[in-house]
């Protein structure tokens, strides 16, 4: 750490930083509580229900890429595709230009799937906004563009 952010972190009071971690613990268990019971009311495994959403702006998706983009090992990555193909939410494709690369997509009914996964999110997430008067979300919004610019921020030193 050199000088100038050990100075700015001296000025920041002990009790902050204690509260700041206290409400991003918070936050993070009220969002795994979440996941945990939309794995119930949709059943299927939280890694599968992740797996899904990632197919929301892709056509196709390859093992590989689903594997970096949910942190995991690739053998994990087939156990959670053989269990999604199982419950027919995703299909095996050939690549038409390269035979050995295998391409996953969504079936109907894993579109139907996801499509009500998102209207369940959209709901919850209307439901928290309008817990706040029109100038407090604003102003929530703006400081979580903040805080999530000041963690990519932090993200890129720790690599």
């Amino acid at each position: 750490m050199n000088n100038n952010q050990a100075q700015q972190n001296n000025a920041i009071p002990t009790y902050q930083v204690v509260q700041f971690q206290e409400l991003i613990g918070r936050l993070f268990q009220c969002c795994q509580e979440r996941m945990q019971y939309q794995s119930d009311r949709f059943d299927l495994p939280d890694a599968e229900l992740r797996c899904l959403q990632l197919f929301a702006n892709e056509r196709y998706l390859t093992p590989k890429g689903i594997a970096h983009k949910m942190n995991v090992v690739k053998s994990r990555v087939t156990r959670i595709i053989d269990g999604m193909v199982r419950r027919k939410l995703i299909q095996r494709v050939k690549d038409p230009e390269d035979s050995r690369i295998t391409l996953l997509s969504l079936t109907p009914k894993g579109q139907d799937k996801l499509n009500e996964i998102n209207s369940f999110l959209e709901g919850i997430h209307l439901e928290v906004l309008s817990q706040l008067a029109p100038e407090q979300r604003k102003t929530m919004l703006n400081n979580l563009e903040l805080l999530k610019a000041s963690m990519e921020a932090v993200k890129e030193l720790m690599v």
